[in-house]
């Protein structure tokens, strides 16, 4: 639908609700609204006119569920902006900027930035090895949504992977089909954004904490090489065997700093690993974790009902000794085998609390349209973790 009316020139237009469905007539707006995205903010010439607004009419449908539709869209919307912008814009700064702006417009939701000193104060060597290579310095964003009114005792964090350039630093990524959109690489970052910005706009009654360490990862200067051993965050030593194993780095930091709030859950959200993509296409969200059955089996159902499904993987004890390291606590990276178990299997060293990891790394950022799903990035994640906290907050 959104295809015919952009097509046609159209940049508004109205969905008379006759359906009895109010569910059925919200989907079909929902795809018509997602599928009718386009980002043109770099056209100069033949831009073409898209699908801005969709006006509902019927009495099926509540003015409220219409309000929500919106907003959640708005916030998908907001994330395929941010990771469809390069890096020459959207460095690290700037994507705390953009994160700074989004704040200014959402009712309840507080922003701290922390620059390379603070970060530097805080020890967290994953990031600052990661941002070794780089001219710009790194960044790490805290947003935080706290309603006086929260059904959540502790919050739950969620943490998002926030490289805005990834070359692979020393370990270079061929170029075709690979370093040439990297800028992708920030898409579990602008998930979460996404994702508790929506939750703020529908004043959900829960505590929520989100984490964005940002960086991107370049080979210059005194890059961060293959061999290095790493002091983190939470103070455990890592040998660094591929500097392409970035990612993990910048949220182990993350993870342990998340420590300090108790959490009652992490996520963390991220292009992580390209076993993923291997392992299950663009067509879902690779999972898993430590958390308990209850709360796997409710992301699970929030991914089913928004069509962004989770595959879970195991994570068996046996995947750790792929992570055994001679000369630190650990390497940054497992065998040739389940590299997004054993780069889940990282991560969880860092966390003491309940805790699941998304790897999006295959529906994130699609090379042509599929649906409701443009070209270039697709804000993953946004709607999966907005259900997820919806259902936790009894809605």
């Amino acid at each position: 639908m959104a295809t015919i009316l952009n097509s046609a020139g159209r940049r508004s237009a109205q969905l008379q609700a006759v359906l009895k469905d109010a569910e059925l007539v919200l989907a079909l707006a929902e795809g018509a609204l997602l599928g009718g995205y386009r980002f043109r903010k770099y056209k100069t010439s033949g831009t073409g006119p898209t699908l801005g607004s969709l006006k509902v009419v019927g009495t099926v449908v509540d003015i409220k569920a219409v309000q929500e539709l919106n907003d959640v869209v708005m916030a998908v919307c907001a994330a395929r902006d941010l990771v469809n912008e390069p890096v020459s814009f959207l460095n690290a700064t700037q994507l705390s900027a953009e994160i700074r702006t989004l704040a200014r417009n959402t009712p309840g939701l507080k922003v701290q930035v922390l620059d390379k000193a603070q970060i530097e104060a805080l020890g967290m060597g994953g990031l600052l090895a990661v941002n070794k290579g780089s001219l710009d310095p790194p960044t790490f964003n805290i947003l935080e949504y706290k309603p006086r009114r929260a059904v959540n005792e502790a919050p739950l964090v969620l943490i998002g992977k926030g490289v805005v350039y990834d070359t692979g630093g020393l370990s270079l990524k061929p170029t075709p089909h690979s370093m040439d959109y990297m800028k992708c690489d920030m898409a579990g970052g602008a998930a979460v954004i996404g994702a508790i910005a929506a939750a703020a706009q529908q004043d959900l009654p829960l505590h929520l904490v989100a984490l964005v360490p940002a960086t991107d990862n370049r080979p210059g200067g005194n890059a961060f090489a293959p061999g290095d051993v790493v002091r983190m965050h939470n103070g455990l030593t890592v040998e660094v065997m591929n500097s392409d194993a970035e990612g993990r780095m910048i949220l182990a930091d993350a993870l342990s700093y998340a420590e300090r709030y108790g959490p009652e859950l992490v996520i963390t959200v991220a292009t992580l690993t390209g076993a993923a993509a291997r392992a299950i296409g663009q067509q879902g969200i690779v999972g898993m974790g430590t958390a308990d059955e209850r709360t796997m089996r409710s992301l699970v159902n929030a991914g089913e009902r928004v069509h962004e499904r989770i595959a879970l993987f195991p994570f068996w004890e046996e995947y750790d000794k792929e992570l055994e390291s001679e000369i630190a606590d650990m390497k940054n990276l497992g065998g040739d085998s389940a590299g997004m178990i054993t780069a889940g299997k990282f991560l969880a060293r860092f966390t003491r609390r309940p805790y699941f990891h998304l790897d999006i790394a295959g529906p994130a950022y699609l090379m042509r349209a599929d649906g409701y799903r443009p070209q270039g990035g697709t804000g993953v994640g946004v709607r999966l973790l907005y259900r997820f906290l919806r259902d936790r907050a009894g809605r």
